[in-house]
Parts: C-alpha cells; structure tokens; sequence
C-alpha cells in the first residue's frame, strides 16, 4: 500500500487533483485548483468569498472556504459555520446527483444554521431564511444558490 499524501505538518491531505466539486481525480490528471486550506479571514470576507463561489456553481469550493471559519473562527461562531458549509456539501451532493446525501446536509446545515441565530443576525446572515430556504428546496433542482447575508 503506497504511503498517505501528508501535508507539511504531516497531517493526510490528499495531493489527488479534484473536478469541479471535489471528487477525486487520477493522479497526473489536471484537475480544478484548489484554495489552500486553513486560511484565516475575517466573517464578511469568509461570506463574500463564500457568496462568490455559490454564485460560480462552486459549492464544494464554498464548503472549503466556509469550513476554514468552523475550524479557525471562534468558538461562538463555529455552529454558523458549520451549518453553512453543511448547506454549502448539501449543494455539491445535489450538483453531483446524490440526492439523499443532498437532503441530509441540507436538513442537517439547516439545524445548525438556525440553532445559530443570534450569531448569525450579529454577522448580516438571516439564519431562519438559510433555514427555511435549506428545508424547501429541491435538490433535483436547487435553483439559485441562497444569499448568505440578508
């Protein structure tokens, strides 16, 4: 078995390239870039970044991106980001044609979104319209990405 891809701090990161909404690709096959991972911004420029992305038809990029906040953002915060980058993986299973694993993080980013509500008005996000919008939409057919700030 060949050895794990490892990151500079030797944590497994997979070095695989990756389409579009990120699955894997053979190796040597060009793939989508990627954003480097751990990257520290500040709210309004995680939901702009993120925003941007939802609106190129790149929600697994916008999970990445929406994913550094949860890990790095503080404590207080996390759940948001968390149910964000739920509703954003929700979008890629849809956009990928996994339609129950789309449901499933949309029922569960929807959860988290509105469990964090008081954080989320604090930041110009409408936590229950994420939520509401997360729990009615089709994820054969999704539509537009939500607006992430109210």
């Amino acid at each position: 078995m060949p050895p794990r891809d490892r990151d500079d701090e030797g944590r497994a990161r997979s070095a695989r390239p990756r389409d579009g909404l990120g699955r894997p690709l053979p190796y040597g096959v060009p793939g989508e870039p990627r954003a480097p991972e751990g990257v520290v911004r500040t709210p309004a420029q995680t939901l702009a970044e993120a925003q941007e992305l939802l609106d190129a038809g790149r929600p697994f990029h916008a999970h990445e991106v929406l994913e550094d906040a949860w890990k790095t953002g503080p404590a207080e915060q996390r759940e948001l980001w968390r149910g964000l980058a739920q509703l954003a993986v929700g979008l890629t299973h849809a956009a990928r044609g996994n339609l129950a694993g789309a449901r499933t993080l949309l029922d569960r980013g929807a959860g988290h979104t509105a469990a964090a509500a008081e954080v989320a008005a604090e930041l110009g996000v409408d936590a229950a319209g994420l939520a509401r919008w997360a729990r009615g939409v089709d994820p054969v057919d999704p539509g537009p990405p939500p607006r992430l700030r109210g």
